[in-house]
């Protein structure tokens, strides 16, 4: 295992410390770094994000990880704002994503308690992503954005509206919810794709 190369790429917009933690747990060493040729040369990526879209992607931009990201071959998973910058676009500071799904991110319904914090439940589960994985398995979510159900969705959550809690297309993955803070369930998740 520990000689898969698995690279967290470290744009300065993610949780990265704990998604390092969860792969030590899991027994890979997870490289930070925003070198391209160390990206481009890894056996798997994590592509992480917190915080708001539109600084997400300057950031991104800035050091031409927009133009490297949509071309890798390898598995790649984008988790929370990751996923969200991997679709067209998003409502959020009105910021144009990387193209990989083709799906718009957009803000929940003003009668929605945003952002949506806590444990929520999958379903319809698709692709080897979630093997092993229950229907109605519980995930940790924070978001107040969010891809809705598209030809790409391989998983969805319920809050006030169905929406894609997970996106795939060819060796692109995306995760609305947290897997480094989803318990046994997340870690399983993180596993599959290490295993992909």
């Amino acid at each position: 295992m520990r000689g898969k190369k698995v690279v967290i790429i470290d744009y300065g917009a993610g949780n990265i410390q704990s998604i390092k933690f969860s792969l030590e747990r899991l027994g890979y060493d997870g490289i930070l770094s925003q070198d391209a040729e160390e990206i481009k040369a890894a056996d798997k990526v994590i592509f992480p994000g917190v915080g708001e879209a539109s600084s997400a992607m300057k950031k991104l931009k800035s050091t031409g990880l927009d133009k490297i990201i949509p071309q890798l071959k390898q598995p790649v998973l984008g988790i929370c704002l990751g996923m969200q910058l991997m679709c067209k676009r998003s409502e959020e500071g009105d910021t144009e994503g990387l193209g990989i799904f083709d799906v718009d991110v957009i803000h929940f319904e003003k009668k929605l308690k945003v952002p949506h914090i806590g444990w929520n439940r999958i379903k319809d589960l698709k692709t080897d992503l979630f093997e092993g994985i229950t229907e109605q398995e519980y995930v940790y979510l924070v978001h107040s954005y969010y891809a809705p159900v598209c030809a790409e969705t391989i998983a969805k959550c319920d809050y006030g509206v169905n929406y894609s809690s997970a996106l795939k297309k060819d060796n692109f993955y995306g995760v609305q919810f947290h897997p480094e803070k989803s318990s046994e369930a997340g870690e399983k998740i993180l596993q599959n794709f290490l295993k992909l």
